[in-house]
């Protein structure tokens, strides 16, 4: 069971990490066409399809190659407790994300990083969410593996870096672990000893 969804896992994140370097390929073929058109324009009503494709836009090779493995490695591990949880977490983390950067982003916004912060953050917190050792345990590899990038939510002074999706991505993972906490069981009456 493990073994099939750990490929599938990482059949799925590959397709996703694929369409990233297609979308690139083809937005570099048209002059940056998709990016005048589908970025994140903060506070515009025409920018808020950004929300949805900004996350697909990477402006150079660097840009991709840095969300590339992070996206990789974390929706793999994430894909590990199932499709639906994935899904949750990859979605809850790209639209709050987006969302935070459309209300305080401060210019035209594309990239995948966002979602990798929030799948970063979804991990570190499902376990302590979910009191689950071996989840602790992955945590704690992520974090030491990634932990540094938490630098990338504070501002930085004449950085076109978008340190908005880099924080509300987090805050998006840590919302996608709150929602899919595994609930306790029922109180039941009848489970009391007499």
């Amino acid at each position: 069971m493990l073994a099939h969804r750990a490929r599938t896992g990482l059949l799925t994140v590959g397709i996703l990490v694929a369409v990233l370097w297609a979308v690139f390929f083809l937005n570099l073929a048209t002059g940056h066409l998709l990016t005048g058109h589908l970025a994140i324009e903060p506070r515009r009503v025409r920018g808020l399809d950004g929300i949805l494709f900004a996350p697909l836009l990477h402006g150079g090779v660097p840009h991709l190659v840095s969300n590339t493995l992070p996206l990789l490695v974390l929706g793999f591990l994430a894909f590990l407790d199932g499709i639906r949880r994935f899904a949750v977490a990859l979605g809850t983390s790209w639209f709050v994300s987006g969302l935070g950067v459309w209300i305080l982003g401060g210019g035209l916004t594309i990239g995948a990083s966002g979602v990798v912060f929030g799948l970063f953050t979804y991990l570190i917190a499902r376990g302590f969410y979910n009191r689950n050792v071996l989840q602790i345990l992955v945590a704690g590899v992520v974090f030491l593996a990634y932990g540094s990038i938490l630098w990338g939510v504070l501002p930085v002074v004449g950085s076109n870096i978008s340190w908005q999706a880099h924080l509300f991505g987090a805050l998006g993972g840590v919302v996608a672990a709150l929602i899919l906490r595994k609930r306790p069981a029922p109180f039941r009456a009848d489970r009391l000893s007499r």
